[in-house]
């Protein structure tokens, strides 16, 4: 019997329910969209279309996938991220929902027209980065990360979205060779969870994410501790800095900030009510 469009959709939802995945029925959608080319209103408005042999089995192949734990992002190849759809690979983190916080915060405090510099710390795949700049056209940036592989993902994603000219990407950790007071706004979602919390996280994350962008050391602060006198220095007077940090760094990261010379430090909440974005201004004067 042919295998239309919601009896596909049904049984993938079941298999993945069975596997105990988190989220059956989104996850099943994704998979069956790509595999079959049809959009979420197909699957609602022609749920009789019958699916190819060809399109059986990519789906099969990717359902397989899932049912090992295998993240919808890496099967795929890409992940939405604010407004943007992003390209990935094994070398980069999947850009989570919680870090769109920071481009929100910096969007709403700046204007479209806007020709300011920012600075995205460990770009990964550039999400951060190119999220802002994709709303601001003035403004430049530039990413940077201490693996080129990662900078390679970011470079096509900026290119992909007509952005290369308004972005540049080097390799160096963190801000190491930059100028001083370069920059107006400086963003890093930094490794933060504890060498010994890694070994517990869903296989999704500690089987599929690099480790250089999970592991923070043994108190999660390893990149807080370079990062807060390193931005401060590429900030220029007035320039503002977010961080993004763990649940329960929130502290932690402040005082860190607040040592290293920034004023009006504060945590923000994502909203799931969580500590999420840490920002802090760098004095005008002095």
């Amino acid at each position: 019997m042919p295998l239309t469009l919601v009896k596909a959709w049904t049984g993938a939802q079941q298999r993945l329910k069975a596997a105990f995945i988190d989220s059956p029925a989104i996850d099943a959608r994704l998979l069956l969209e790509a595999a079959t080319g049809a959009t979420r209103a197909d699957i609602l408005t022609d749920p009789y279309r019958e699916l190819t042999d060809d399109q059986v089995n990519t789906l099969e192949e990717f359902l397989a996938r899932r049912e090992k734990r295998v993240p919808v992002a890496r099967i795929l190849g890409r992940k939405g991220f604010w407004k943007l759809l992003l390209n990935l690979s094994e070398h980069v983190l999947i850009p989570r929902p919680e870090t769109e916080v920071i481009v929100d915060m910096i969007l709403k405090r700046s204007q479209p027209g806007d020709a300011f510099q920012l600075a995205d710390l460990g770009t990964g795949s550039g999400a951060i980065l190119l999220s802002v700049l994709s709303e601001r056209p003035a403004a430049k940036g530039l990413g940077t990360d201490i693996s080129e592989d990662a900078l390679a993902v970011a470079r096509d994603n900026a290119a992909n979205l007509g952005l290369s000219h308004q972005t540049a990407f080097l390799r160096t950790s963190w801000g190491s060779g930059l100028h001083d007071g370069t920059f107006d706004i400086v963003a890093s979602n930094p490794p933060y969870i504890r060498s010994d919390v890694i070994p517990t996280l869903e296989p999704e994350v500690k089987e599929h994410d690099p480790i250089l962008a999970l592991d923070g050391g043994a108190s999660g602060l390893d990149a807080y501790i370079e990062l807060a006198p390193e931005i401060f220095r590429l900030l220029k007077p007035g320039g503002m800095a977010y961080l993004e940090i763990g649940f329960d760094q929130a502290m932690d990261v402040e005082n860190l900030m607040r040592s290293a010379g920034f004023d009006d430090v504060t945590t923000y909440l994502d909203l799931s009510n969580l500590p999420r974005v840490v920002t802090g201004q760098k004095p005008h004067q002095g």
